[in-house]
């Protein structure tokens, strides 16, 4: 079968945390046999601020780290009709622009043979209500949300009549414990500073602790205002700006542990859906250490695949513990690893993907889908 993506950037990953499931979904099909395109607009925000920042050797990082993938741009003149022509699965991501959601839907409901779904992997669905009852889905097949607690926010909001949960997971190709260890030291955060949104956490959870403890390490992300800045400045924390996802696993693995301050929206309104870094850091073999979240879907076993704590004197207890116990190091490590190698790599969700495209894809995509699953 044949998959197209429309996606805000699969070239860039400057803020833009989709980019680094997509890629692995993509990978994923594209390794069964699937061809894959992605169509991103060619003034996305994270492309423009990727160049703006790092200049275009960044964006040519994509070729050399994902040389199987690849991505168009469009803009106002672009056809998307002759671009759909032969696709057999369309996925719409939901920072497509709205004109353009119901562009496609229209194109279904006119008899396109493709099937469509909508993928949602914010939280606009509760922070933004607006922005969603904006997206004309009726001409969707089905919406595929990244948590539980979305997917019953699109069916109270009557946003879609089929709607199921897709959580993101690890591309356990890229992330993955080094091939040969190597020293190890301090702690590593990888994480943008965001809109207001965690900026109280970050400083108890993060700052604090590493203060406190004296820890050595870095910090890597983007829109850091100067408080954060001087916040960071306090500590032994170094701050290494943007880091492309595809560096991420060998950063990970000159560092003891890391930690996890998610998002208010996530923790107030949508319970059970953790960061898609959550994933990636496990799959590397890194202990993890986890400011308070709900996880009400039991994605994962909290004090065994990774430590979690409520609050600020319980991350510094935790950090102390782990920076002075190497055993205590690789049992986290290893069972968060083998939690994500069980249960949540990106080929487990393109398997869930197709068991959604058997139950709500149109009727030449269930027709090879049924033979996919034949072959012995």
């Amino acid at each position: 079968m044949r998959f197209v993506l429309y996606t805000h950037s699969l070239v860039s990953d400057w803020n833009h945390g989709n980019a680094h499931f997509l890629r692995g979904v993509l990978r994923e099909l594209q390794a069964r046999g699937h061809p894959t395109l992605a169509l991103e607009p060619a003034d996305s925000w994270s492309r423009s601020n990727l160049l703006a920042a790092q200049g275009c050797a960044a964006a040519a990082r994509f070729t050399a780290d994902f040389p199987e993938l690849t991505s168009l741009t469009y803009d106002a003149s672009f056809d998307h009709e002759a671009a759909l022509d032969d696709a057999d699965v369309v996925l719409v991501h939901e920072w497509t622009d709205p004109a353009l959601v119901a562009r496609l839907g229209a194109m279904r409901r006119a008899g396109a043979d493709f099937t469509l779904l909508f993928h949602d992997t914010h939280h606009r669905g509760v922070s933004d209500r607006q922005a969603i009852d904006a997206m004309a889905l009726d001409g969707y097949d089905a919406v595929l949300a990244f948590g539980e607690s979305l997917r019953e926010r699109y069916l109270l909001q009557g946003w879609g009549r089929h709607v199921f949960t897709w959580h993101e997971a690890a591309d356990v190709r890229l992330f993955r414990p080094p091939a040969a260890e190597c020293a190890r030291t301090g702690l590593i955060w990888i994480g943008n500073w965001g809109d207001g949104e965690r900026e109280r956490e970050l400083q108890e959870f993060l700052i604090e602790p590493a203060r406190t403890l004296d820890l050595p390490g870095v910090v890597h992300g983007v829109r850091y205002p100067a408080h954060a800045l001087q916040a960071l400045a306090t500590t032994s924390l170094a701050y290494g700006g943007w880091i492309a996802n595809a560096d991420a696993p060998a950063a990970f693995a000159r560092h003891r542990m890391t930690v996890h301050v998610p998002r208010r929206p996530y923790v107030e309104a949508l319970p059970g859906i953790p960061t898609i870094r959550v994933f990636e850091v496990l799959a590397c073999g890194i202990p993890l250490v986890s400011a308070p979240w709900n996880d009400n879907e039991q994605l994962f076993a909290p004090g065994r695949d990774f430590l979690s704590v409520r609050d600020g004197a319980g991350m510094t207890a935790q950090l102390r513990a782990l920076d002075n116990d190497a055993a205590m190091r690789a049992e986290i490590a290893r069972n968060g690893r083998a939690a994500i190698l069980a249960r949540h790599t990106c080929a487990h969700r393109v398997d869930e993907l197709l068991h959604i495209l058997a139950a709500r894809g149109s009727t030449r995509v269930m027709r090879q889908v049924v033979q996919l699953e034949a072959v012995p």
